[in-house]
This record gives structure tokens, sequence and C-alpha cells, in this order.
């Protein structure tokens, strides 16, 4: 290894986090996962709350799930009712994720419980759980960080990069994002 380095990854366990699992149990999620929820043929929503549920996610009712939604680990995930998930929401949810209801996820939104610790060479997992709360809408294409929590009503604007939580009736945008101004006048 180069002398100037100081990450070393030879020790680093890459293995797949399970989420107390077996991985015959992972592995046949990700079969249903590929062939039903993120794949681009339109399924219909029935079908894939129905899985979803048989691999442990909690999935309130009208739930609107779009093609191409990535879903990590489901026994991870509580979804409430009359909430949209958009085309290509990738959710990595080595821990929990929680979303509200009337809620919308808008496409290509990263969820992502999970991270390594960059400050130690061997490069630990730090995982920290997500929740987004009753009515708030996250922007298309933004990045919402391990242990974040968007509030109440928040709207989170296409491309942000959440790193803290965000508060309630707030629209909130940017790289870090940061509260705006209020939602509701």
């Amino acid at each position: 290894m180069n002398s100037l380095v100081r990450q070393d990854l030879v020790d680093h366990d890459p293995m797949v986090v399970t989420g107390g699992r077996p991985r015959a149990w992972v592995i046949s999620w990700y079969l249903m996962k590929i062939a039903f929820v993120s794949c681009a043929l339109p399924w219909p929503g029935k079908l894939k709350c129905f899985l979803l549920r048989k691999f442990g996610a909690t999935v309130g009712e009208n739930l609107l799930l779009k093609p191409k939604v990535n879903i990590h680990l489901p026994w991870q995930l509580e979804i409430g009712d009359h909430t949209w998930i958009g085309e290509e929401v990738f959710i990595l949810n080595f821990s929990a994720v929680t979303i509200g209801s009337h809620c919308c996820i808008s496409q290509r939104a990263f969820l992502c419980t999970g991270n390594h610790d960059f400050r130690d060479p061997s490069m630990p997992f730090r995982n920290a759980p997500i929740t987004v709360k009753d009515g708030a809408w996250v922007g298309a294409q933004s990045f919402i960080a391990p242990g974040v929590t968007i509030g109440t009503d928040a709207v989170i604007t296409a491309g942000s990069v959440v790193l803290e939580d965000m508060p309630d009736n707030m629209i909130c945008s940017g790289n870090p994002c940061r509260p705006i101004k209020p939602r509701w006048k």
C-alpha cells in the first residue's frame, strides 16, 4: 500500500447488510424486487404493495408506487396512507425509513440510511434512520442523508442535499439544504 494513504480496506467486511433477515430471505426479496418493483413494467400497485407487506413493510392505504423504485430492505420500511413514491426513487434502508401519510417522494430522490465512517481508515458502516413526516414533499433528485427527519408539510426542493433535520411547514432548498420560507401563509 502507498505509504501516503491511510485508508485501509483490507479488513473491511463488505457483507450485504440484511437487517436481521437470513440471506435466503434477502435473495428472495431481490428476485421479487427485480421482477415487480424496480422494473420498468407498470405492474399494478396492489401487487407491489402486497409484495412489500409479505416481505415485512408496513404500507398504508392507497400507496402510489411508480415503476423502477428500488427499496433495499422492505422489512425496514413504513409508509403511511395516500403517499406517492415516484419513478426511480431509491430507498437504501439499512436502518428504518418511515414515510408518513400524504407524502410525495419525487423522481430519483435518494433516501440513504447507510454510510461509511470516512474518519476511520477501515471505513465501518454508520447507519441511521430517516423519517419523512406527514404531508412532506421531497423533490426530484434530492438526497436525504442518514439520521435526517423531514418535518410535517415541509418541501425539499428538487436537487437538494439534506444533511440535517428540516423543520415543519417550511420550503427548504440547496446544498446543503436550508429552510428558505414558510410553505403555507
